[in-house]
């Protein structure tokens, strides 16, 4: 019971799970006497037992672990859309560019629309808008309307 030494004054080392859970709460190391008689006066609690089975104890227990339990919707979407941002950047299908020593991306990297990130993409713009032009009718001559 070496990890229980740990937790109890030197005086209960050795001792039983139920002498310990029967002794006063300064049994448990770093309360000190002091401490125990506040605990009495303030919650009425006289034992290590009662300290376990405080229902302030409890509720305060209770909370903290729904609060690190608990996401709210938008944490679950963002954990979400990085998940996916993650397996773009690192596809698990492809070893090679997965290293074990990277464990998650902190920041999605801002995505670039394709037709403003090409090298030429201002040339590409000049001719598109060229291309949408409407094209003049062919003039014709004069010598065409001619019968002879």
């Amino acid at each position: 019971m070496d990890i229980a030494n740990h937790m109890l004054d030197r005086a209960y080392h050795g001792k039983s799970a139920r002498e310990i859970a029967d002794a006063p709460p300064d049994a448990l190391n770093g309360v000190s006497a002091a401490d125990a008689e506040r605990l009495r006066q303030m919650f009425h609690i006289k034992t290590v037992r009662e300290l376990a089975s405080c229902k302030f104890f409890r509720w305060a227990s209770a909370i903290v672990t729904l609060a690190d339990d608990l996401d709210t919707v938008e944490e679950k979407a963002k954990e979400s859309l990085l998940d996916d941002a993650i397996e773009m950047t690192f596809p698990s299908s492809d070893p090679i560019s997965v290293s074990a020593s990277i464990t998650r991306i902190e920041v999605a990297p801002e995505m670039v629309e394709a037709h403003t990130d090409h090298q030429n993409s201002q040339a590409i713009a000049a001719d598109g808008a060229a291309a949408m032009q409407p094209k003049a009718a062919p003039k014709k001559s004069g010598a065409a309307h001619h019968k002879a």
